[in-house]
């Protein structure tokens, strides 16, 4: 038997759970293929520098699939719609019996895989489907009452119950052996795509991926409870990217972390378990958006929200979007993005807190602005982190979690480090000045040309809270 593996997001040959069933089965050869679909990464506001991150990557996966006998072809397509007839030509073409391929969980996915698993098994091409991208598959960790949880610490409870009580509930799956090579050559893989250039690159693959986990592991792993906050320091894995397009799956960041904390999911080494509670949020986000589809079509987990009339100023939203609202904390922030593709996480909540409790903007805005930007963009952890900031999804904590963003920027960037490598305008500033420059130092903060604040904080504080309690 011989069968052929949809690579999408999960650009890697270790510890991929359709590759490898795939090897296991299908004795007389397999084929890889990737379908460049430009019409739908238009359509989902892909950032370019992530197609050229992935595109990279692919390069990469390519060279490490020819190693094990595997040639990877590259199509591209004009519209999803041709995906399904393209695979099957493929199969009939080169005689192949099933396709493989490891599912995805946003609306748009899951109906493109549903449409091309029906029309491949009306021509009796068996479709295999399988959970990769999470740690636990969807499904899995429910209320009592079967139901999908809300709150993320009942939920986290439950989740490390379910691995505390069975043992081999996470599978990690071998490097396939190299097999008997077909007679077919790789496509060479495009490393520009038109209307998706980028001057931002990062270096990409499975191989810097599982380098950078191995140097996170040993070097910052057991500190990280303490620096992952501060955006000065390099205190994060820097792994999201890498996660969000597969070139290494959460299952090794785990087993990872496990065997540098003797086994323990919920004790030991603080570090470890903190950044083990990071992973679990991210399969949080997951099995929310595979349960609730509302959540991929621009929706609020908690619909009162919805009769919220939001703000909306142009000048105002440019600010924002330039790092120019006279907050050094959230221009330094924005302006990490603009230059990076990335932004620190702690940097993310307060960006996204500013946006949509001071400025009171729309969350969709913000959550697009960044899914148009970031290199790791994930609209399961992105529409979770503005949803959250926005107190618009789950976890919700009443109307008055709204960060004050000088208390943020004196807490995480005490010194004001990150602020002067962002916003070099506020260089010769100290610390405290640098943290509010136009009430602290007015003549100084005029001088330096830096912007003046665009919105006034107290004021919009209690805007945003009476908004809240009229829902």
């Amino acid at each position: 038997m011989k069968g052929l593996v949809w690579f999408r997001e999960d650009l890697r040959v270790q510890d991929n759970t359709a590759l490898y069933h795939a090897a296991k089965q299908c004795t007389d050869g397999i084929i890889g293929i990737y379908i460049i679909d430009t019409s739908f990464w238009k359509k989902h506001h892909m950032a370019a520098c992530r197609v050229q991150f992935l595109l990279a990557g692919l390069l990469v996966l390519s060279q490490n699939l020819e190693a094990r006998g595997i040639p990877l072809l590259i199509k591209q397509v004009k519209k999803t719609t041709d995906i399904a007839q393209e695979l099957y030509q493929y199969t009939k073409k080169y005689k192949l019996d099933e396709l493989f391929f490891n599912k995805q969980y946003e609306v748009d996915e899951k109906h493109r895989d549903k449409t091309v698993c029906n029309y491949l098994n009306q021509c009796g091409i068996k479709c295999n489907a399988y959970d990769d991208q999470v740690i636990l598959p969807p499904g899995l960790v429910q209320t009592k009452q079967g139901k999908t949880f809300s709150i993320f610490t009942p939920y986290k409870r439950a989740y490390l119950q379910l691995l505390l009580n069975n043992q081999n509930i996470i599978s990690h799956y071998s490097l396939p052996k190299r097999q008997n090579r077909l007679e077919i050559r790789s496509n060479k893989v495009p490393l520009q795509l038109s209307g998706f250039s980028s001057a931002i690159i990062w270096p990409s693959g499975e191989d810097e991926a599982q380098r950078r986990l191995k140097e996170f592991i040993e070097n910052g792993l057991f500190h990280y409870y303490k620096t992952r906050d501060f955006p000065a320091l390099a205190g994060t894995s820097l792994l999201s990217p890498y996660l969000s397009t597969g070139m290494i799956s959460p299952r090794q960041c785990l087993l990872a972390a496990l065997m540098a904390n003797k086994g323990e999911y919920d004790g030991g080494n603080k570090g470890a378990t903190t950044w083990i509670n990071e992973l679990i949020w991210r399969d949080f986000y997951k099995h929310l958006l595979d349960a609730i589809p509302r959540l991929s079509k621009h929706q609020p987990y908690r619909l009162e929200t919805d009769k919220l009339k939001w703000r909306y100023n142009a000048k105002q939203l440019l600010a924002w979007q330039q790092g120019n609202t006279g907050y050094p904390i959230v221009d330094a922030g924005m302006r990490q993005l603009k230059q990076l593709g990335w932004m620190h996480n702690r940097l993310r909540i307060i960006v996204a807190m500013f946006f949509t409790k001071n400025l009171f903007f729309d969350w969709r805005l913000g959550e697009d602005f960044f899914i148009r930007h970031l290199i790791d963009g994930d609209l399961a952890a992105n529409n979770g982190g503005w949803q959250w900031s926005a107190s618009t999804g789950t976890d919700a904590a009443p109307y008055f979690r709204i960060f004050n963003p000088i208390r943020q920027s004196e807490r995480f960037d005490p010194q004001g480090d990150f602020i002067r490598q962002y916003c070099p305008e506020l260089g010769a500033f100290d610390a405290p000045t640098i943290h509010d420059p136009h009430h602290r130092a007015p003549m100084l903060a005029l001088q330096s040309g830096y912007a003046k604040p665009i919105i006034d904080f107290k004021a919009s504080r209690i805007a945003t809270i009476k908004a809240f309690k009229a829902l």
